[in-house]
């Protein structure tokens, strides 16, 4: 983790930010630090060879971005932290739309909210600066954040980043000698001790307690394609479009295994009537022309003709007029109706069946409408 502190606006404006202040933390522990270009060691060669691998946090400065904490008992934190972003462009000098505020959101109910306040051309030159050393921050924490609030009733100056800030119970700024004073009222301004700042910095490295990269400055989320992940989505889509297509295979295979079983069954059982072919087909077509010759199975008369009058009970307004049967089990009928659609109905039953069906309409002497049709008996 990179840690750097931004310079002021002042100093950028200037064009002097040559002493930048820098941190190098591994596993919450500090293990290299300087006010110099040192830092681009670290990033430009990690220990792990990726430098995407460095998280990087910018700290802003006290002079561009002081702090307030508000308290709301009453509000859920949520509600807390609106309501301290109102107030504090309430209490601020300047175009509120000039302004960017970024308030943190407390644990929990009636904890005290933090708030910070800035400009947009100070985060505009910050980012710019960034970039032009090549840097993209993770996270923008104001270093007044980062103090710790003093003991009731008194004060604590404390140096971040060559950076002297004062610390309130309710305010965290940049120190000035003429007006520190006044600001205290008499309280005691003490210094913070080193070891205890570094603390506090590496607690807030790891849970920041407010990030000005919100709002309108908060990050696009961009997408970047895993190349491992496109490569196992390419080596899935692959084996789906393998197992699309082995499905029909194997279920055409399957089909075509089961019905040579079914016409090795068949030709057995023709065998066991004394039926003598070498497939399916040929045992069928020998047990129809010994049925058909005694005049039963299939190609019987009762076999088409029970399927015609289910289908005339069905339709009470069709008559049966003529109905004659042949010895291929073909059944002729006429059949008469006062509308087409009647006798459509009894057809179309018919064929709901499995049987093959012809149909030749005409006209009859009553007026009624007439067709004649045949019903093969084999379906």
């Amino acid at each position: 983790m990179l840690i750097l502190w931004l310079p002021t606006t002042a100093n950028l404006e200037e064009g002097s930010t040559a002493r930048t202040a820098w941190l190098r933390v591994d596993d919450g522990v500090i293990v290299d630090s300087g006010q110099d270009d040192g830092w681009t060691d670290s990033w430009e060669h990690p220990d792990d060879g990726r430098a995407d691998a460095i998280r990087l946090i910018a700290l802003a400065p006290a002079a561009d971005v002081p702090l307030r904490w508000y308290h709301f008992p009453e509000a859920t934190p949520a509600q807390a932290a609106v309501a301290a972003r109102v107030d504090i462009l309430k209490d601020s000098l300047g175009d509120p739309a000039a302004l960017h505020v970024a308030a943190g959101q407390p644990a929990d109910a009636g904890q005290a909210v933090p708030v910070a306040i800035t400009t947009h051309p100070a985060m505009t030159a910050w980012t710019a600066w960034l970039a032009d050393q090549g840097l993209t921050a993770d996270v923008i924490i104001p270093a007044a954040a980062i103090v710790p609030p003093p003991e009731p009733g008194s004060l604590w100056v404390a140096e971040c980043g060559g950076e002297q800030i004062i610390r309130s119970e309710d305010r965290a700024y940049a120190s000035d000698l003429e007006l520190d004073a006044l600001i205290a009222a008499g309280r005691p301004v003490m210094p913070l001790d080193t070891d205890r700042m570094r603390t506090a910095l590496l607690l807030s490295l790891a849970a920041p307690p407010l990030d000005l990269l919100s709002g309108a400055w908060k990050p696009k989320r961009t997408w970047v394609v895993d190349p491992a992940m496109a490569r196992l989505a390419k080596q899935l889509a692959a084996a789906l479009m393998v197992v699309s297509l082995l499905i029909p295979i194997v279920y055409a295979l399957r089909l075509s295994s089961d019905t040579r079983r079914a016409d090795a069954a068949a030709v057995v059982t023709a065998e066991k009537a004394g039926v003598a072919a070498t497939d399916a087909a040929a045992a069928e077509a020998e047990l129809d022309r010994r049925l058909a010759a005694v005049g039963g199975g299939p190609l019987a008369f009762s076999v088409p003709a029970s399927a015609l009058y289910d289908a005339l009970r069905d339709t009470p307004g069709v008559s049966l007029k003529t109905m004659s049967h042949r010895t291929d089990g073909t059944l002729t009928t006429t059949l008469a109706a006062p509308r087409v659609e009647d006798i459509n109905a009894v057809l179309i039953a018919i064929q709901a069946r499995g049987y093959r069906i012809t149909a030749q309409p005409m006209a009859g002497n009553d007026g009624q409408q007439m067709a004649n049709v045949t019903i093969r008996a084999v379906p």
